[in-house]
């Protein structure tokens, strides 16, 4: 994996989307379906959230979603060879949300704008937060914890409906 300098990856990131795995663990529980959703440090305080983040250069897709579960819950995820996202969501910085976006179901990321390849995913293991991950949490559609990351509810939604 390639890693750009601190300071270049900043320009990067205030200049071009970025291309991301967005993704949801789901399980059934006695006939009953329960999100995944990970606690987190953001611009808006400790929020839930789903998991997820960028996908680097020379990495597949696979590759990025395991790398992703990996770091942040110590397991890996049940996957086909070549998965393909449920839903593709938008995220903008609200100073960069184009006009057109209000119509959208879309999330707010104030420190850039990324486009989500989302899905939702079976855990090979059991969770084990770390990192970024701050807590882990079974929860029903119905009963999501409060705060969420803005616009992580759109997203839970979307995925959900697919």
């Amino acid at each position: 994996m390639k890693f750009l300098p601190d300071e270049l990856y900043a320009q990067v990131e205030q200049s071009i989307p970025l291309i991301c795995v967005d993704f949801v663990p789901v399980r059934q529980v006695q006939g009953r379906t329960e999100i995944g959703l990970i606690l987190r440090e953001s611009p808006f305080g400790q929020v839930w959230c789903h998991l997820g983040g960028r996908i680097s250069r020379g990495e597949t897709i696979t590759d990025a979603l395991q790398r992703h579960a990996h770091d942040t819950l110590d397991t890996d995820l049940v996957l086909g060879a070549d998965p393909q996202p449920s839903h593709v969501y938008q995220w903008f910085p609200p100073a960069d949300t184009p006009e057109s976006a209000q119509q959208l179901a879309h999330g707010v990321d104030p420190r850039k704008h990324s486009v989500g390849l989302s899905f939702t995913v079976e855990l090979a293991g059991a969770p084990g937060p770390r990192n970024e991950a701050l807590d882990f949490g079974w929860f029903g559609p119905a009963e999501l914890p409060d705060p969420l990351w803005p616009g992580c509810q759109d997203l839970l939604s979307s995925l959900l409906r697919s």
